[in-house]
């Protein structure tokens, strides 16, 4: 039943309760039939499946972009530490997300440090930061299979320099997608 016609017939019913009530004779109007506006149907819409379509594609588009962009964020490290920072720690939680909706997306974490030490201290450092960041997000359910881990030590700086906004830059670990990245859904 239509919702004007209830209220008026609710509005013509109480004086009549009233009157009932009361157990004097009361004058009342006959019960009209509601006037109700015609209902006008719109044409059906010309056919915009192709721009649905289309916005759809762009919605999965950046979505993919978005999810792609937090996999590909980086981790820092403090100087000779391969304890993950705070701001580590954040980024992680973002891609431990991602990770999550995407169990095809496989990883590759590289281990980087500064020009400050030797070689062969340097790529150990670099590889106790991708086992760190590793750990982190093995420790938090994804799977140690989808997770490979390098070191690169000096050999492939960041930021070019010898003081400490150079070196700072170049103590992180860097995130590489190798499988299930092309169409990678948003958390």
């Amino acid at each position: 039943m239509n919702v004007k016609y209830r209220i008026a017939t609710l509005l013509l019913a109480l004086p009549l309760a009233a009157a009932a009530c009361k157990k004097k004779p009361v004058d009342v109007a006959p019960a009209q039939e509601p006037v109700t506006a015609p209902v006008t149907v719109a044409p059906p819409a010309e056919d915009n499946s192709a721009a649905l379509a289309a916005a759809r594609a762009d919605s999965i588009r950046r979505a993919t972009e978005a999810a792609r962009a937090v996999m590909l964020q980086t981790v820092y490290f403090d100087y000779n530490s391969d304890e993950l920072r705070p701001d580590a720690r954040a980024t992680l939680d973002e891609k431990l997300r991602v990770l999550n909706v995407n169990p095809g997306v496989r990883i590759r974490i590289e281990g980087h440090t500064d020009e400050r030490g030797t070689d062969q201290y340097n790529i150990a450092l670099g590889r106790r930061r991708a086992d760190q960041a590793k750990r982190y997000l093995t420790d938090r359910g994804i799977d140690a299979t989808r997770i490979e881990t390098m070191s690169f030590g000096r050999e492939r700086p960041a930021a070019s320099g010898s003081n400490e906004e150079a070196w700072a830059q170049n103590r992180r670990g860097e995130f590489v997608l190798i499988a299930g990245g092309e169409e990678l859904r948003a958390p």
